[in-house]
């Protein structure tokens, strides 16, 4: 049984060299009464990839936990808020449309081909 929920989200952003990284772990517990830490990590935005590790103790998924974190932390990843997740990435200077990350409306009025 897990004492308490394990659970971190990490970004990566360097605009100046397009990059937008996320990366997250979590520990679980299964089905079998083992330990699962799951890592998750990609493009801000995309699926990414996933690698799942099962532990028969708690306290070896979490000594892997913490030093996970910590080579994040040294690279530069960076936790971020609930709200921060929820709004969009890209800075307004990088993205077409307005300061939300909304495209404007298509407004092309060509005729559809002809059958």
């Amino acid at each position: 049984m897990i004492a308490q929920p394990y659970q971190l989200y990490v970004e990566r952003q360097d605009w100046a060299r397009n990059m937008a990284r996320y990366y997250m772990l979590s520990i679980e517990p299964t089905l079998f009464g083992e330990v699962c830490l799951t890592r998750r990590w990609g493009r801000i935005g995309a699926r990414g990839q996933a690698k799942y590790q099962s532990f028969e103790r708690e306290e070896d998924a979490v000594q892997l936990f913490l030093g996970l974190l910590r080579s994040k932390r040294k690279r530069g990843y960076r936790a971020i808020s609930k709200e921060a997740a929820k709004r969009p990435s890209t800075p307004a200077s990088c993205a077409p449309g307005d300061a939300t990350g909304k495209l404007p409306p298509n407004n092309d009025t060509r005729m559809p081909p002809a059958e």
